[in-house]
């Protein structure tokens, strides 16, 4: 039994116990409600490395290490339906803009943890000795939050039967292609009820990027995708790259626009180029589609490409998407370097869930209690 230490009794605090209350509303029982809570008030508040033992310490008050990581590893809670009602309760405060996919890496020691193994994280650009997660962030004009993950699994684990016994991987979790995890993500999120909004993923990672674009058509959501300059498009009947698409439409017709990087502003060149007529043999996908492009100051070839089929949105809405994504990598990396998200103390493919899960409810409990700006002003 979790006794309430005195340090709760701040309107603060109770307002979390209140948050948790409805985001564990689908635990069978009550002692899980319990150290849910007090999982997710260390992350909170625990400064530092958010291990097991210190939050027993600074949480809890006693030595619980053992039933919070019973907790955490073993305990066969279902992450789904906590996503589930976070999502509900960020799209209710905060209509989303955007869900935007990002790679997450969780570098790591050894080899037994669940889907560890020395591959290439895009996001860092090197081999790292890691497990890779997809995240499937609700993006606002207020913040952005964690709302669904996947865990990346390298093909060295499909046929590895004592370390998938070990880390308890389920028979039907195998490597896939990173689309396949984002639309898996986005059929399980349809029956969530949540507002549409376009989705913004770099692809730039995909030999091919058909199949991505067919899968997100096929289920009618719209797309902001960051593309190699290689990748094939067309224009006017003729088959290019996106880079020659872009190339072609530089000069002084190219819009010159302010736009924020990080905490200071550049002036940027952006420019979006029509592609793939639905006539032509070159088309990805259906519809009408445009490259964007961005050129940072005093330099070619562009910076970014992006491929859309928000046909009818204005240049500046554009770039005010390929903004919230970066945003959102900036509250990412916020959830590493303040909420644990890489603090994983387990090897199991439950635990993983379970404490990217509890993670995500953490910060998304900040960005709801913070005063309107504040989680601006202190990003």
């Amino acid at each position: 039994m979790i006794t309430r230490p005195d340090m709760y009794a701040s309107a603060d605090r109770f307002e979390l116990a209140d948050f948790c209350q409805r985001l564990f509303s689908s635990f069978a029982r009550s002692d899980q409600r319990r150290w849910a809570e007090v999982y997710v008030r260390g992350l909170a508040s625990v400064p530092g490395r958010k291990s097991i033992r210190r939050i027993s310490e600074q949480v809890v008050g006693w030595p619980a290490d053992q039933s919070l990581q019973q907790f955490l590893n073993q305990s066969p809670w279902r992450w789904e339906p906590v996503r589930r009602l976070l999502a509900r309760e960020l799209a209710a405060s905060a209509r989303p803009r955007a869900w935007v996919a990002e790679e997450v890496v969780f570098p790591k020691n050894g080899t037994q943890s669940v889907g560890v193994a020395k591959q290439y994280a895009h996001s860092a650009g090197r081999v790292l000795n890691c497990q890779l997660g997809l995240s499937v962030l609700l993006a606002s004009e207020e913040g952005a939050c964690p709302v669904n993950w996947r865990l990346l699994l390298p093909r060295s684990w499909d046929d590895d039967a004592r370390r998938r016994a070990v880390a308890h991987l389920p028979p039907a979790e195998r490597a896939r292609p990173r689309w396949h995890h984002l639309l898996d993500a986005l059929d399980e999120m349809a029956e969530w009820e949540l507002p549409a909004a376009p989705v913004i993923v770099d692809a730039r990672q995909s030999p091919r990027i058909e199949p991505l674009v067919r899968g997100l058509e096929e289920r009618g959501v719209r797309y902001l995708i960051r593309v190699d300059e290689r990748t094939q498009v067309g224009v006017a009947g003729k088959a290019c790259t996106a880079g020659q698409a872009a190339a072609g439409a530089a000069g002084p017709n190219a819009q010159t626009l302010n736009w924020r990087h990080g905490h200071g502003r550049a002036m940027c060149r952006f420019t979006a180029v029509p592609v793939a007529g639905s006539a032509t043999p070159y088309e990805i996908g259906r519809g009408r589609k445009r490259v964007v492009a961005e050129w940072a100051p005093g330099r070619v070839p562009p910076a970014r490409l992006w491929l859309t089929d928000l046909a009818q949105a204005r240049l500046p809405e554009l770039i005010g998407l390929i903004g919230l994504r970066e945003r959102a990598r900036g509250d990412l990396a916020r959830l590493a370097e303040e909420y644990g998200l890489r603090h994983f103390e387990g090897r199991s493919f439950r635990g993983w869930h379970h404490h990217v899960t509890l993670v995500s409810v953490a910060h998304a409990h900040r960005l709801l209690a913070a005063p309107s700006g504040e989680a601006d002003r202190s990003a």
